[in-house]
């Protein structure tokens, strides 16, 4: 339960939890209730809480790491789910640090949890986090020409620039590359009109009065 997570948390690691919540929604016709568990950690503890978090509850699953620009600093959370498959018994447990912005590095999570890399990845890139130990630092989210020192999802100077932003509604999309394909503008069709019969009703209804018809004079026969 949610309010067992929270406590071997804080029996683990004391002080170094900020802060610790519990937040209830319900859902569906019969009002479920589903819980979130909201932890916000001193920064140096990040790595052993997301081992502790894949020790005590088997297989945790990490959906995501968003982050945000907050000003002075860089806000990441990482969104687990336990008790994963289990009816009405998933727990999401989104783990909280927050980055100085003179100094934005956190330790991979990828050795233990190896699907961690894709995300990791994206906060490289998006907001300028440096992942110490990351097993592929390549390029994902942006192209390699994309201007170094620049992160889409910064607030700051380091932030998009206008230049950077391609106004595709002003200026037309680019012919396409030659041998790769032709733009081809099609009109659409118009809809066929309805065909008549000479009584002036359409076909598809005077198909349906001759199966109504019929089904009467059957009926009739048969003495219904």
């Amino acid at each position: 339960n949610p309010e067992e997570i929270i406590e071997k948390f804080k029996s683990k690691f004391g002080a170094g939890i900020l802060e610790a919540k519990i937040q209830t929604r319900t859902g569906g016709v019969s009002k479920t209730p589903y819980h979130f568990v909201w932890l916000t950690l001193d920064r140096p503890l990040l790595k052993d809480a997301v081992r502790f978090l894949a020790s005590e509850w088997q297989y945790p699953h990490l959906s995501v790491v968003s982050g945000v620009d907050l000003g002075n600093i860089i806000e990441l959370t990482y969104h687990f789910t336990v008790g994963w498959g289990v009816r009405f018994g998933e727990i999401p447990v989104s783990i909280r640090i927050d980055l100085p912005k003179s100094d934005l590095t956190v330790p991979t999570i990828t050795d233990i949890i190896p699907g961690a890399l894709i995300t990791e990845r994206e906060k490289q890139e998006m907001l300028g986090i440096r992942v110490e130990g990351i097993p592929d630092a390549r390029r994902l989210f942006v192209p390699e020409t994309f201007p170094e020192g620049v992160y889409p999802w910064r607030k700051d100077e380091t932030g998009v620039k206008p230049e950077h932003v391609k106004k595709l509604w002003e200026s037309g999309r680019p012919p396409a590359p030659t041998g790769q394909g032709v733009v081809v503008n099609v009109e659409k069709a118009a809809a066929p009109a309805k065909k008549e019969n000479a009584g002036g009703e359409p076909k598809a209804e005077q198909a349906k009065s001759q199966v109504a018809n019929s089904r009467v004079s059957e009926d009739c026969r048969r003495g219904e």
